[in-house]
């Protein structure tokens, strides 16, 4: 793959979700997070930190994001460097096939801010596109979409972002109501929610920010 083009959509990624990517060194990609140095990536995705930038329990997570982001991005990047162009009736730009199966179809589309990801079913005679659906820079849930459209796995098989959240929530009040759990239970429900936050940071940012208290609105008394 070409380092120049996996890091330069790298850190259109780390800068999406917050992170500060700072100029190559010595082929390595290094990652700084809230102001302080946390990682450095590799041209093949692989993540170096030094132990003590990662010790606080925020800062490995943050770590953990970074590492998911460079393997997300490697995924599709490698897929698109040997993509053909998706031609069809009527579709115009650069869109490349990632996947064709089964009437689905999962394209890639790159742009000067990232690369954009649609899904789309193919017409009756596989020469026009129909009912797409457009996810931005979400090569995961374009992913998802097209393996549900494709009938590799069944939509009741995948929670949404809404009930992720409520899943998060329902663990952590069992874990804080002082419930009799066993060490096993314990550890099976703060699995779930680890897997959430790994898989899902979107719901968790969401969780956060409803706990927040609302803002007392701002009141002037009148000067006499």
């Amino acid at each position: 793959m070409n380092r120049e083009q996996f890091f330069q959509e790298l850190r259109t990624a780390l800068h999406r979700e917050g992170f500060t990517p700072l100029p190559e060194q010595d082929e390595l990609l290094p990652v700084e997070w809230d102001g302080l140095p946390l990682c450095r990536i590799t041209a093949d995705g692989g993540v170096r930190y030094w132990r003590d930038d990662v010790a606080a329990p925020e800062r490995e997570r943050a770590c953990e994001r970074a590492t998911d982001l460079a393997c997300t991005v490697r995924e599709y990047m490698t897929l698109l460097e040997q993509a053909p162009p998706l031609q069809a009736q009527s579709l115009t730009g650069d869109y490349r096939l990632l996947a064709d199966f089964n009437g689905a179809v999962l394209a890639a589309h790159p742009t000067r801010l990232g690369v954009q990801f649609v899904t789309w079913d193919w017409s009756f005679d596989h020469t026009g596109l129909n009912q797409g659906n457009y996810f931005q820079e979400n090569y995961v849930g374009a992913k998802q979409d097209f393996a549900i459209r494709a009938g590799l796995i069944s939509k009741q098989q995948i929670f949404n972002q809404e009930q992720l959240i409520e899943i998060y929530r329902c663990c952590s009040d069992t874990l804080d109501a002082g419930f009799d759990l066993t060490a096993e239970q314990e550890k099976c429900i703060r699995g779930v929610q680890e897997q959430i936050a790994t898989a899902a940071p979107d719901a968790l940012d969401r969780i956060r920010e409803q706990e927040q208290p609302p803002m007392e609105p701002y009141s002037q008394e009148p000067i006499m």
